[in-house]
């Protein structure tokens, strides 16, 4: 059914394609997400969806893209605080990102299942950067060893698996989500 079409800024367009797409993705697997959908549900032609996205795949990268992002910018630490209220305040940030973007967290984690290079790659960078941002919190003795590295990488995708199989399941609390990710952090690095 098609809507009544809205004159949008290209901008606007965009991210209402991409939200659009991002819930889509989130509920569905890719296979059974259609661009002629995406389309019908913005009220604009198949045509103007491939002149924002050159297929169907840089659609689905463009919304891994965005979502990563925008988790990265809520996930900024405060450099100010000791590293374990850093990555408190961080994970508390990721949680909520996640409640408050279920779709779009969904459509992240779909995509790393399609085992396409640039999405990984996408994925990847995040992973990295939040990886990153705690190894930076660490004393230079701590942050240079292989070992805690190793370790982080772990943790960082260890969080994301278990706050998809939360909103997923939602058998535990959130504060016992948090409670959960810190103590497997703990356990880690002894912060």
């Amino acid at each position: 059914m098609t809507t009544t079409r809205r004159r949008l800024s290209p901008d606007q367009r965009r991210a209402q394609l991409l939200d659009i797409g991002s819930r889509l993705f989130a509920e569905r697997p890719y296979d059974d997400v259609w661009i002629e959908e995406v389309a019908d549900l913005a009220g604009v032609s198949r045509g103007l969806m491939y002149h924002y996205f050159s297929s169907k795949r840089d659609f689905f990268a463009e919304i891994v893209r965005v979502e990563s992002a925008r988790l990265l910018e809520i996930t900024a630490p405060d450099t100010s605080l000791p590293v374990s209220e850093q990555v408190a305040a961080g994970l508390d940030s990721y949680i909520r990102y996640v409640v408050e973007h279920e779709h779009g967290v969904r459509a992240i984690n779909r995509g790393s299942m399609l085992g396409d290079n640039e999405i990984q790659s996408i994925l990847g960078a995040e992973l990295e950067a939040q990886q990153q941002r705690i190894l930076a919190a660490l004393p230079a003795e701590v942050r240079d060893d292989e070992v805690t590295r190793t370790a982080l990488r772990g943790w960082v995708s260890f969080v994301r698996a278990v706050c998809i199989d939360w909103i997923d399941r939602r058998t535990i609390t959130e504060a016992e989500v948090k409670a959960l990710c810190m103590r497997a952090l703990e356990g880690l690095l002894k912060i």
